[in-house]
């Protein structure tokens, strides 16, 4: 049997020997069933508005996103999660990219209409030790600029995986995960792209030395022939460095460095080698948060260029989503925020950053953006303002987002 069918049988029949019948909960707080075993229920649900303007089309999505499942945790370590998750589109002037929906007159808004097992897992954890994790699962790894769940998007990206960690050897921390799958966040009728299958292997080592955390990784991306990612096959290694400098009380030095290098990998036909560099510096006191930052997603300048395919991409390089896919010339981001955070409704978080794009390679201006943000609480609902506009110099189009989220968990 091949190693990742092994990974499908095991997760079927996880579902199929384990799925316990639906138990009556009143907060969501775990509930004990036996002795050493309880069972936690999982519920959210996200109300999602997202305005797009643009020079020749516009889109207006009002989409509905609620996910539904069950853990059963045992005192030993183990605990098996199956979770569902449903889309409705309430308001559906938008684009949401899948087949057959391509030609609407609309910007892109990626929320499509869906219904799909988002997670089930095995997991055995033991604290201080480590975990394994077995199945569809969520992996979110550092900051997911390389590897992330999209959890912006109404439907999740999740992964058919196994993963583990050790952290019985302190200071060092090991991880390692084996993927078969990567399930995007297009939904169950976006044919091929609902899915990219291959062989994905993350990697990572990472030590506390003092008040700073240095950490090297690799991500090994083999994706199957015949899908539209195919030739994208990648290798990527590199060093990423954190600190968190005490300055005087209250008041603190943040700081953060990136270097990898990407070349081409399996049956990517290319033959290259670009560079990822990132760093930024932030300080914070009493409540007001202020960074500044640099990315450049290297070129070769024959089109050849560093790609981040599994990330949480709208983390990064602008809100309004211009640069999901890094241009053949590059990009380089220069950028400033600004936050502050009041002590108002359960705590209020203001945020603001602005960004001045370029390439890499061949000096291309590829314009600058202005972001802003509003999040805050009103008793058990999460609300959600956020707004980008993005200013095209000779690159893409200028465009404008507004969003409106409302959520509900427990």
């Amino acid at each position: 049997m091949k190693k990742r069918n092994i990974i499908r049988y095991l997760t079927l029949s996880s579902a199929v020997l384990f799925t316990p019948s639906v138990v009556q909960a009143k907060t969501g707080d775990p509930v004990t069933i036996a002795e050493g075993l309880t069972l936690d229920p999982i519920f959210d649900a996200r109300l999602a508005y997202e305005h797009v303007d643009q020079p020749l089309t516009n889109a207006d999505a009002l989409t509905l996103r609620t996910r539904a499942g069950i853990e059963l945790a045992s005192d030993i370590g183990f605990s098996f999660l199956v979770e569902s998750e449903a889309t409705l589109g309430i308001s559906n002037d938008f684009n949401d990219t899948n087949v057959g929906n391509g030609i609407e007159p609309f910007s892109v808004v990626a929320d499509p209409e869906n219904i799909e097992l988002n997670r089930i897992q095995l997991k055995f954890a033991k604290k201080d030790k480590g975990s394994l994790t077995v199945g569809r699962q969520r992996i979110n790894i550092d900051d997911q600029r390389f590897v992330g769940s999209v959890g912006w998007r109404q439907n999740e990206q999740t992964f058919d995986a196994v993963s583990a960690s050790v952290t019985a050897l302190k200071p060092l921390t090991l991880e390692a995960t084996y993927a078969i799958s990567q399930r995007t966040i297009f939904g169950a009728d976006a044919g091929t792209r609902e899915a990219f299958d291959g062989d994905f292997i993350f990697l990572g080592a990472g030590m506390d030395v003092g008040p700073a955390n240095l950490k090297g990784f690799a991500y090994l991306l083999d994706f199957d022939a015949g899908q539209p990612v195919s030739l994208s096959s990648s290798a990527t290694y590199g060093l990423r460095a954190t600190a968190k400098l005490p300055v005087a009380e209250g008041f603190s030095l943040d700081l953060a460095g990136s270097y990898a290098v990407q070349k081409d990998y399996k049956a990517n036909p290319g033959n290259y080698s670009v560079d990822y560099i990132a760093g930024s510096i932030g300080t914070s006191f009493s409540g007001f948060g202020l960074v500044l930052g640099y990315e450049s997603l290297g070129s070769d300048g024959a089109g050849n260029r560093f790609q981040t395919p599994l990330a949480t991409l709208h983390k990064f390089n602008g809100w309004a989503d211009v640069f999901l896919s890094t241009p053949p010339a590059g990009l380089e981001d220069k950028y400033v925020s600004v936050s502050k955070k009041v002590n108002l409704l359960g705590g209020v978080t203001a945020s603001a950053a602005y960004h001045d794009f370029s390439s890499d390679s061949g000096n291309i201006d590829y314009g600058t953006e202005f972001d802003a943000a509003l999040n805050f609480k009103i008793n058990v609902i999460s609300v959600g303002l956020k707004y980008a506009n993005y200013n095209a110099e000779s690159f893409a189009v200028d465009t404008e987002k507004f969003w409106l989220r409302l959520g509900y968990s427990f």
